[in-house]
Order: C-alpha cells, then sequence, then structure tokens
C-alpha cells in the first residue's frame, strides 16, 4: 500500500502547501482511494506537484461533515468523473465551532455520486466504511455544537466513520480527525495500522492534568499491536511528547510525505 498526503497542515517539501485540513490519495493492490479533500483547492494544486492524477480515483470516503475535510469535494466532483464518495448520513448537518459555520458546502448534497452510508458498508471484499459501535470513554466535544430544530447542542459526531481496508493480512484504519476519541476508536477497531489524526491539539501542555492523560494516552496506544501514522489535527507539541513515548510506533505525515507500508 502506498499513501501520498495531498493535504496536511504542515510541509516539509518545497513547493507543496500545507492547509489545516486532511486529504489522503491512497493506492492499494486493486484500488485508487481518495481520502478526504482538504479544505480548499489546495489538494489539487499539490496533487499535480506529486504527479497524482485524480481523475484515476476509482473510490473516495469523507470521514466526516467538516469544511477542513470536504471543502474540496464540490472541485473533484469536476476533476473526476467516476469515483463515488461514500458519506456519511449525518455529514451535511448544521456542525458549528462558536458563530461560526464549520460544515460542507449544502450545495454539493444532492450529488448523483454520492452515497448515503448509515451503518457499516462494504464496497468490496477489501475496503469498507464502517463506524464506531462503542465507547470505553466519554466523547470530549471539544466546544463544537451541532444545531437540529432550533436547538444547539454539543457534538455527538454522528456524523465520523472511518475507511478500513484489509490487504495483505493487514488491517489498515484510516480516520480523518478522531473526535469519537482515539483511544475508543483504537480500542474498537484493533488495527495493525492506523492513520489519521487523533484531535489531541486543544490538550494543554502545561497543564500537569492533560499531560497526565497524554501519558495515559501514549501507554494505552501501545498495548495494542499497532503502528500510527499521524497528521493534522493531533498538534505539534503533543505529537512531540507522543513520540518520545511510543518511539518507532509513532510516525507524522506531513503535506507532501509518500510512504509505503
Amino acid at each position: 500500500m502506498r499513501i501520498t498526503v495531498l493535504t496536511e497542515n504542515t510541509t516539509e517539501y518545497e513547493g507543496i502547501i500545507p492547509e489545516h485540513g486532511l486529504s489522503l490519495y491512497i493506492e492499494t493492490d486493486n484500488h485508487k482511494i481518495l481520502f478526504d479533500f482538504g479544505q480548499t483547492d489546495t489538494m489539487f494544486k499539490n496533487a499535480v506537484k506529486l504527479g497524482v492524477d485524480l481523475s484515476d480515483v476509482d473510490t473516495a470516503v469523507l470521514s466526516h461533515g467538516h469544511y477542513d475535510h470536504g471543502g474540496g469535494l464540490a472541485e473533484f466532483f469536476k476533476v473526476n468523473d467516476k469515483a463515488l464518495v461514500y458519506v456519511n448520513e449525518n455529514a451535511f448537518g448544521d456542525y458549528r465551532h462558536g458563530d461560526k459555520y464549520i460544515g460542507l458546502n449544502q450545495e454539493i448534497k444532492n450529488n448523483s455520486r454520492i452515497v448515503f452510508v448509515s451503518s457499516d458498508y462494504s464496497i468490496d471484499e477489501s475496503i469498507s466504511v464502517c463506524m464506531l459501535q462503542r465507547l470505553i470513554q466519554p466523547i470530549d466535544a471539544s466546544g463544537l455544537t451541532y444545531v437540529e430544530n432550533n436547538s444547539e447542542e454539543a457534538e455527538i459526531f454522528s456524523h465520523e466513520q472511518y475507511l478500513l481496508i484489509n490487504e495483505d493480512g493487514k488491517r489498515y484504519l484510516f480516520s480523518g480527525c478522531s473526535h469519537k476519541g482515539i483511544m475508543n476508536i483504537a480500542d474498537f477497531f484493533k488495527p495493525d495500522i492506523f492513520i489519521g489524526g487523533f484531535h489531541l491539539m486543544n490538550m494543554d501542555m502545561s497543564s500537569k492534568n492533560d499531560i497526565c492523560m497524554l501519558e495515559k494516552y501514549a501507554d494505552d496506544l501501545l498495548s495494542y499491536n499497532c503502528h500510527y501514522y499521524t497528521c493534522h489535527c493531533t498538534g505539534n507539541e503533543q505529537y512531540v511528547f507522543l513520540k518520545n513515548k511510543m518511539q518507532d510506533k509513532l510516525f507524522y505525515l506531513s503535506c507532501g510525505s509518500t510512504i509505503e507500508l
């Protein structure tokens, strides 16, 4: 499997444009997959520089209904004329951070190539879209809300879903932001390889409580037989802290990087 990062918050590569968001181009034995679409058209500019032809994508998955993961979806439909896009049925909700709308462009929800998913969905024998069905820790909304029936409530992230790929005897799990909790996700799916954000960027690195929590996360994540490739919303300081604890079990994926697993 080959993974190329088209959009991410950071980059180490000249000519590659970083952007708050995420988009991963995944090449498997049988598929060319796009996981998330970034915030703007930056993904497409980087794809050209990286030699990725997005018209070749045959399958696409949106992790959840936030603008920094689905902002490039409308442009994708122009660039690619064949791939179905698997989207959670709740992805086009009214999602907010304070007074700011952080959801998707409502104009594209009726596109005929969107496949709305409400439960675990097998695309074929090797790839599927999956839902988290058990929690071992409560979900932290981190100040995010959703509006329904004129009532604003703390987020429960009912629009979050995950891409699971089975290849060469290994389970690869892709998560956009892990809003439902990285420990919940790791415990439920128990993948061999995890790729995606941990959503720890809001943890206060000057807080003893938060430091203790990060230490526990590191220990707990190490208890699973899994390698982690993280990015985007994990947080730079938080990643450095975890890396010191997790060593060769944890790696960072910046925009423009390519890994082969």
